[in-house]
């Protein structure tokens, strides 16, 4: 298994965290994984994006060019990153922030209404999990359990009292994908 992947959208929405997330909950079951971040100076309210590897066998580059998923939770990162997509790949959208869809036909396509969901179970910050969720119903590298354990590395202790929320979070969006 080696799944190569990047996550997109506008700073503050999570990409960089969501990334990291998958990222702690491969090494939780000891496979080789990389993080590779990007954002600019704008890092709030600009452009972030994050590629991810996590893999059976050693990784030997974390720079990558195509992508055999895309996660993008706003426009200008579909722009960017569709036609990165290799080709029977898979693009996962928000698709309240996304106003003209993916038009590739090679590829495989799932629109999630994460940030709805997300302000149904009373927290628009789980919108990333929601969508984390949709992708692993898919493509499941890791189990929940490992990503409610990396989750817990990855936020703040402060923050420890929204582990329940985001799990519940991530299962929805395991519910949503069709």
């Amino acid at each position: 298994m080696n799944e190569e992947l990047i996550i997109a959208g506008f700073g503050g929405q999570g990409v960089l965290s969501m990334g990291m997330t998958l990222a702690y909950a491969g090494m939780v079951e000891d496979k080789q994984i990389t993080w590779f971040p990007s954002y600019g100076p704008e890092m709030r309210g600009g452009t972030a994006n994050c590629t991810v590897i996590v893999s059976d066998t050693i990784v030997s580059s974390p720079i990558i060019s195509t992508y055999d998923t895309a996660i993008v939770l706003n426009q200008p990162s579909l722009e960017k990153f569709e036609s990165k997509v290799k080709p029977g790949g898979t693009l996962i959208y928000e698709s309240n922030t996304v106003l003209n869809p993916p038009t590739r036909k090679d590829i495989t396509v799932y629109a999630i209404p994460a940030a709805i969901e997300a302000g149904k179970i009373g927290n628009a910050k789980t919108m990333n999990m929601i969508i984390l969720g949709a992708f692993l119903s898919k493509k499941p590298l890791v189990s929940v359990k490992s990503i409610m354990e990396a989750l817990s590395k990855v936020l703040p202790e402060r923050n420890h009292h929204l582990l329940p929320i985001n799990e519940k979070a991530l299962k929805l969006g395991m519910s949503l994908i069709k």
